[in-house]
């Protein structure tokens, strides 16, 4: 029996899993790091904690699984996609900290670029809107903060990376500076059309080419987990973005499919095949994992993705246990919310770093409404996991008008997928069929799907789909009219959290 080793560095928590070849997890470990929030809307990791957690969890499932490196087929690498990284290449050490996706810091700087004229450029060439959310903008904000940052950036003294790259370059011990179009395609950058770094974007949001990492495609050699680090040298042979990870995990290889992962936020990605979708409704074209033995990325067949993304799903699921203490388990949530039959008139809008698609509003700000002396500590956490619910409705409508079609299923995955409230909700909610895998955690077994392609673990696309196996689908059971009024009251508590901040000094 042949193994992959995948690690899935997310928002919250490194993760390690190994899978055996017929996609079955055989052993995993995973630890939470530290958030940082220096000011309001700010966001920050530790990029060193970052990797001691990977590598230490690494050791941790070989461990468990009573696998050696050495019985590794290969490494698969999947991660939080727009959180940026900038190190020194000589010394290895990051120049600033990790700024998070979530962060909003350079909100003024996208509203600046609007104001004159750069968000069509920007969208027709990436497939983006122009928002903090995305790595161009955290990258200058980090050369012009750090004193002589950009002029050693320029020298190419200095090294830009999202997280999978930060990773590789730990992992082969600085002998790799790498990354793929699904990462690539995230940092506002990047030329989806042509699979390469774009000129006129890198001099519009003042990034230096000189920094940037060489992409290639997603199932590829990326380089090799130096022996020092788990025992023995392990190719890298499989990297996307965590979504983009996901939608590859759960199947989804030809245009029509979706899926929607619910971690830390929420991303619900529609496979569009070779076709690069231009959202009317807010939602965004970004690349899908990318196969082929080509030297590099611009010479492959290009896969796109529509995608919708949601900046707090589980995470304020996380937020009632750390802030409020209304529980102690994450997973405890789900028997409070039971203890009512509804959410007693209250909707939680877990704006806390903005609203993504299809709002775009890096101003909102988290509320709760329809408060009464009734209301509970289950209405409150009954809102909250709704409050997943509605935001992937809104995103799914988005998702259909733009494509044209209605869904006829969509396949979920990610830690809270595993609450049978919250899906049953999500399907009544959405008038589509939920349908929950075996396996939940898809993004981890994506890398190694990509990962298990190229050394040959696994032959093709359709000998992976085959191996998906459906755990339980959950049907809509709620009558439209109901499901519409729901839907209506929640958009109004939306409307009320919108654009909180932005007239604030």
């Amino acid at each position: 029996m042949r193994h992959v080793l995948a690690l899935d560095q997310g928002t919250t928590s490194s993760r390690a899993i190994i899978f055996d070849e017929a996609g079955r997890p055989v052993a995993s470990a995973q630890r939470e790091f530290k958030q940082h929030y220096p000011q309001p809307g700010w966001v920050e990791h530790d990029p060193d904690e970052i990797w001691r957690t990977q590598r230490d969890v690494a050791r941790e499932a070989l461990r468990a699984s009573g696998l050696k490196a050495e019985d590794m087929v290969a490494c698969g690498i999947a991660n939080q996609r727009e959180t940026t990284v900038v190190w020194d290449r000589q010394t290895g050490q990051a120049i600033h900290k990790a700024i998070v996706w979530q962060d909003r810091r350079t909100a003024d700087v996208c509203a600046e670029l609007k104001a004159v004229g750069a968000e069509s450029l920007v969208k027709e060439r990436t497939g983006l809107v122009l928002d903090p959310y995305f790595s161009g903008t955290k990258a200058a904000w980090i050369l012009d903060q750090v004193p002589g940052a950009r002029r050693r950036a320029e020298l190419g003294e200095l090294a830009f990376g999202t997280v999978d790259t930060w990773l590789i370059w730990n992992l082969s011990q600085s002998k790799t500076h790498v990354t793929d179009p699904t990462n690539a395609s995230r940092t506002l950058l990047f030329n989806i059309h042509s699979g390469d770094w774009d000129p006129e974007l890198l001099q519009l949001l003042r990034v230096p080419r000189a920094m940037l990492p060489d992409v290639l495609p997603s199932s590829h050699a990326f380089g090799m987990i130096a022996p020092s680090v788990l025992g023995a040298p392990i190719p890298i042979t499989g990297v996307a973005g965590d979504q983009q990870a996901a939608l590859f995990g759960q199947g989804c290889h030809t245009a029509g499919m979706a899926k929607n992962t619910y971690g830390t936020g929420c991303f619900m990605l529609m496979h569009t095949g070779g076709k690069v979708v231009h959202s009317a409704n807010g939602l965004l074209g970004t690349a899908a994992a990318q196969l082929g033995r080509a030297v590099d990325a611009r010479d492959v067949e290009r896969q796109y993705a529509l995608e919708g993304s949601v900046f707090i799903g589980g995470a304020v699921v996380q937020w009632l246990r750390d802030e409020l203490g209304f529980f102690e388990r994450s997973e405890q949530v789900e028997n409070l919310a039971a203890t009512v039959l509804d959410n007693g008139g209250v909707y939680v809008v877990p704006a806390f770093a903005g609203l993504g698609a299809p709002h775009w509003d890096p101003h909102a700000r988290g509320a709760i409404v329809g408060l009464t002396r009734g209301s509970s500590r289950a209405h409150i956490a009954r809102a909250a996991l709704e409050s997943i619910a509605y935001q992937s409705a809104d995103v799914l409508e988005a998702m259909q008008k733009d494509a044209g079609e209605k869904l006829a299923e969509l396949r979920v995955d990610g830690g809270a997928a595993a609450n049978d409230l919250l899906m049953q909700f999500q399907a009544d909610i959405l008038g589509v069929p939920v349908v929950r895998p075996k396996v939940l955690e898809t993004t981890a077994l994506g890398a190694a799907y990509l990962a298990g392609l190229y050394t040959d673990v696994w032959k093709s696309r359709e000998e992976i789909a085959a191996q998906w196996q459906m755990d339980r689908r959950f049907e809509p059971g709620m009558a439209h009219g109901e499901a519409a009024a729901l839907l209506a009251r929640w958009r109004e508590a939306v409307s009320r959290a919108l654009r909180w901040t932005a007239d604030s000094s």
